[in-house]
This record gives structure tokens, C-alpha cells and sequence, in this order.
């Protein structure tokens, strides 16, 4: 069964706001073996001209996951998350992510493609601050495999 085209355009309801918090920001770091140490120290932060410790570029991914759980539990979306891979991630960024932001997420799927049988479904993650200003926007595109 293929992805259904007509997600294309779809907005789901807005998640978060999400706390980002310093802990979290540092065993994010130590995850992805992100060394620069504005990202674990606060002192090493704050002399660089941040109100905290800087979140590695990648890890909106972790705010992410909640908007894309709402595509891949669409009851009419046709997405079988048994035959999903990444595809591909990309990030647009307005201004650093710090510990301390708060940061609501909203999903649009922006395009539905079937190639040789498998689908690809695109889809972007804007993420905004309290006051509705843009921090970051996550687009990922997930490829979901073909029959047997």
C-alpha cells in the first residue's frame, strides 16, 4: 500500500512547548560527539556570547520526533513505521538553540513522492518561541519501503 498523496499540505495541531533543558543539551552533545565545549560548559557558553549552553545543531530532531509521531500515527497516512528509514534531515536555522528556550512545534507535510515502488514523504518541523518568532525549522524526509 502507498503513502497517501493527499497528505500533501496537512498542518497537524502544535506540540510543546518543549523545555529545553541544560542536561538534556549536554548528553545530547556526548551523544552525537559534539566536543566544542558550548555545548557542555556553561562559563565556555556565556563567554561566547550565550545565555546558556548552545544545543548542537541537531538536536531539534529530539522535538521533532513529537510532531512526526502524529504523521506516522495518521489513521488515513497509509505508513507502516515497519518499513520506514530516514532518508534525509536538514535544518534552517533563525538563531541558536539554548538551554532554556521553550519551543512549540508544528508539522506540515510539504511532498509525497513514490519512486520504484517506495514512498518518500517530506515534511517540515517549524519550531517558534513564546512570542511566535521562528527559531528553527527541522524538514525530514522519510522513506517508507515498497512491497515484499
Amino acid at each position: 500500500m502507498t503513502v497517501n498523496p493527499e497528505l500533501v499540505g496537512r498542518e497537524f495541531p502544535a506540540v510543546g512547548p518543549y523545555l529545553v533543558g541544560r542536561e538534556k543539551v549536554r548528553e545530547f552533545a556526548r551523544a552525537v560527539f559534539a566536543t566544542n565545549p558550548i555545548f557542555t560548559d556553561l562559563e565556555a557558553a556565556r563567554a561566547a556570547g550565550h545565555a546558556d549552553v548552545v544545543a548542537p545543531p541537531t538536536f531539534p530532531v529530539v522535538i521533532q520526533e513529537h510532531t512526526l509521531a502524529q504523521l506516522l500515527s495518521e489513521p488515513d497516512a497509509n505508513i507502516d513505521f515497519s518499513r520506514v528509514v530516514h532518508g534525509d534531515q536538514r535544518f534552517s536555522y533563525s538563531r541558536t538553540v539554548v538551554a532554556g528556550d521553550e519551543l512549540t512545534a508544528t508539522l506540515a507535510v510539504t511532498s509525497v513522492k513514490t519512486l520504484g515502488g517506495h514512498s518518500m514523504v517530506t515534511s517540515e518541523s517549524v519550531m517558534t518561541d513564546p512570542t511566535g518568532a521562528h527559531v528553527v525549522t527541522a524538514t525530514s524526509t522519510l522513506v517508507v519501503r515498497g512491497g515484499e
